[in-house]
């Protein structure tokens, strides 16, 4: 009998992620806010759509969820509506958003008075890596919750590690996100600086990526950047929120996160350049009107 799965939010990332869900033989059934999409991904793959995420969660073996943020993630998962209202006893309710640790650990202990399972499973390879099965999944929780959800959660991606208990997988995300930060602002830095020094910047990061500069980033976006094309990707405002998170938790474990804390406030700026929806790759923008 195949296994049940639920997954709510049908972003750019759920969208496909769901999709692998079903093709791989789970008896899926979707939620999202905007039912039309719903009704699309069921035309798309097949499977059911709900109008409730309590609906969607009935019977489910697993639930996953991928949403906007802490309160887009409580909306959907607390309440008569929510998927812990009909969530059954055994189940793992497994959570892709990018969110805080603090909420992690609050859903996990209501999920555990239902009897339910809880990982928090945020990922890290964008779209593309949503599109092609390929995102690489951090894990928080206990490990007989992790052990479960592993193969639904390896249908769409190339590597999913435990990291700890509760909360540790947004940790680990947050890692990912102030990573990023700097090698975005530096890449900016170098392509600028080549393009004023008169040099073929695409030439210039073609040997470069072949040594100890080399990073995801630069192999994946710096054509679009030389381009001056950001419309596409991962979008400020999603980058601006997680960097948020990133600076409050550091405030509470005693973290210094000064060049997060710059690139963060490098982002407001892109905003306030009209680029709120604009790829993170966009910081170059920045030092490009700053040098007009």
């Amino acid at each position: 009998m195949a296994k049940k799965a639920a997954f709510i939010g049908l972003g750019v990332m759920g969208y496909p992620m769901a999709g692998f869900l079903q093709k791989a033989g789970y008896d899926t059934t979707v939620y999202n806010r905007t039912g039309a999409k719903a009704e699309k991904w069921v035309a798309d793959y097949g499977g059911s759509h709900a109008d409730t995420p309590a609906k969607a969660a009935e019977d489910a073996d697993f639930v996953m969820v991928c949403v906007g943020n802490d309160d887009d993630l409580r909306s959907v998962v607390l309440g008569e509506t929510g998927i812990l209202a009909t969530m059954k006893s055994g189940s793992v309710f497994v959570d892709h958003t990018t969110a805080s640790s603090d909420v992690a650990e609050e859903l996990a202990a209501i999920a555990k008075e239902k009897g339910v399972g809880f990982v928090d499973a945020p990922v890290s390879g964008g779209q593309a890596g949503a599109e092609n099965g390929k995102l690489t999944v951090m894990c928080g929780g206990v490990e007989a919750d992790f052990t479960r959800a592993k193969d639904p959660i390896a249908v769409y991606s190339q590597a999913c590690m435990l990291m700890g208990g509760v909360g540790a997988g947004q940790l680990t995300k947050m890692v990912n996100q102030i990573c990023i930060a700097g090698v975005v602002q530096g890449l900016s830095e170098g392509i600028h600086f080549a393009e004023k020094a008169g040099l073929d910047a695409e030439k210039v990061i073609e040997v470069i990526s072949k040594g100890a500069a080399q990073s995801w980033q630069m192999e994946n976006r710096y054509k679009t950047m030389i381009a001056d094309k950001f419309d596409y990707g991962f979008a400020v405002d999603w980058m601006r929120k997680d960097l948020g998170i990133c600076l409050k938790t550091s405030d509470q474990i005693g973290a210094s996160l000064p060049n997060t804390a710059l690139v963060d406030q490098y982002y407001s700026d892109i905003q306030n350049m009209g680029g709120n929806r604009w790829d993170t790759s966009s910081l170059i923008k920045r030092l490009r009107k700053l040098a007009d």
